[in-house]
């Protein structure tokens, strides 16, 4: 077993790999490092730890058993090593692929990026898998909670993200501007002299594995649809390439199992009426059709007769069992997901809307203290769960926070290992817990303000007992 500088391996324990068909090999005591964060980190850990290790108990007995690695990072990092990010952490999320992790502190002051992103980036973790479904008696703002049921697939590595920018007036910001006007012909910098400049990567590479991971989620577990949220009427070629990427990597690699929203009229058109003409369906599709010019109105046509090919596997309504591919605009995304909840399944998009978009709608479940969260790249099995929100200095040490974050994303782990009687066992304490109303101080008071009854304030380790004995 390799050794480390800074952290010791439990010697009985054995590290998870990838076979080369893509698929994890995972034994039955596998090593699992482990960060457990800053500020209520320990408090939320200790519970959460408590939590996996008894759920995996009563699942497999003596059979499995997770071997904790501690590793390091945030201000428990910097306090002993003098280092945010020790280079032996990286190494350890490289060689056993599936890791855990709290809350992180970000270091401050000017140069430091979050540590959050430095671990999505260095390990080249591209999917920010975020699931947002609510559960029963959770304390929302919206009025039908319940029909929250999404998972977002957030594009974990390009977008402004990157982080190529530069301050406004340095030289550097000075010489982009220039080589932009004088070079591209650049016209639209309003205030040269005081501009800071960024800029948005967007590729071709990097949407394919994003989108072509959100598909093959959808069709392995039994997904509705899949919805590219982007803002390609604005940034039409690196936000609106991404949807029109998503479209084609679908018809090429997925022809067979998905439909767009466009197909859908077009067979739906077929089917209703066999007779009707290409044109007649293409007025059908594109109220706008006869104001057209001749070329886009030949664009539409030939989108009519592609989708018509479709007609042997897609038509006779076959169309409905099929994975739906469609796309909002960024913006608007965030009015429907909210009067619209039960139109969305999976959504893929880019960092930015991601980011927005997951917190959104977590908030219409109960918070981000209920939120879970991965980070994982498909391609290589790597994978490190987390806490979705904050460090919460002000609680720390107090026993207070809820950890349901952690734990949820705990159960997201053992889903991705193939421990599913683990998983279903934590879920089922967690809801029973929250349906006897024994919840943690944040719920507890959204809860007596709506007006329920016989609402059990506990401590973060007492939530975390509550839901190894409703196992």
């Amino acid at each position: 077993m390799k050794t480390y500088r800074i952290m010791d391996v439990p010697s009985d324990g054995s590290a998870i790999t990838m076979e080369g068909d893509g698929t994890l090999r995972v034994p039955d005591n596998p090593v699992i490092p482990f960060i457990e964060g800053d500020g209520t980190g320990p408090d939320i850990w200790k519970a959460s730890r408590s939590v996996f290790d008894a759920a995996v108990q009563k699942a497999y007995g003596k059979g499995r058993n997770i071997r904790w690695m501690e590793v390091f990072a945030g201000e428990k990092s910097f306090n002993r090593f003098g280092e945010w990010l020790p280079e032996d952490t990286l190494e350890a999320f490289r060689d056993f692929l599936v890791g855990i992790k709290g809350p992180l502190t970000t270091p401050i002051g000017g140069g430091f990026r979050s540590l959050n992103v430095s671990l999505r980036q260095i390990l080249d973790l591209y999917v920010c898998l975020r699931p947002v479904k609510y559960i029963k008696g959770v304390p929302s703002p919206v009025r039908r909670p319940e029909l929250v049921d999404m998972v977002i697939f957030r594009e974990n590595s390009e977008d402004i993200y990157a982080g190529i920018e530069w301050v406004a007036q340095s030289p550097e910001a000075q010489k982009v501007i220039r080589f932009l006007q004088e070079e591209m012909d650049v016209k639209q910098i309003r205030f040269p002299e005081t501009t800071a400049i960024g800029v948005k990567p967007v590729s071709l590479e990097g949407s394919e594995r994003l989108i072509e991971a959100a598909i093959r989620y959808g069709l392995k577990h039994g997904r509705k649809s899949v919805t590219f949220a982007h803002k390609g009427n604005v940034m039409k070629y690196t936000e609106g390439a991404f949807a029109r990427w998503g479209y084609q990597l679908a018809a090429r690699k997925f022809r067979d199992e998905t439909v767009s929203e466009r197909e859908t009229w077009i067979i739906s058109n077929k089917d209703q009426n066999p007779g009707i003409s290409v044109e007649e369906n293409a007025r059908t599709i594109d109220p706008g059709y006869d104001m057209m010019s001749p070329a886009q109105q030949e664009k539409i046509r030939r989108e009519v007769e592609e989708a018509l090919k479709l007609m042997p596997t897609h038509g006779n309504g076959r169309w409905k069992d099929k994975l739906l591919l469609k796309d909002v605009i960024a913006d608007i995304v965030f009015q429907q997901t909210i009067t619209r909840a039960h139109e969305f399944d999976i959504i893929a998009t880019l960092n930015l809307n991601g980011d927005y978009l997951s917190d959104a709608l977590a908030a219409q479940v109960g918070g981000m203290g209920i939120a879970p969260g991965a980070n994982i790249n498909y391609l290589t099995g790597h994978a490190i769960f987390e806490a979705t929100h904050g460090t919460a200095p002000k609680y720390a040490n107090l026993d207070k926070v809820n950890p349901s974050s952690v734990i949820l994303s705990g159960i997201m782990m053992f889903e991705y290992m193939g421990w599913k009687e683990a998983a279903d066992l934590i879920m089922k304490g967690v809801e029973t817990a929250i349906a006897d109303r024994i919840v943690t101080y944040d719920f507890a008071r959204l809860m007596k303000a709506k007006g329920m009854e016989k609402v059990q304030e506990v401590k973060c380790s007492q939530f975390g007992k509550a839901i190894v004995e409703r196992m």
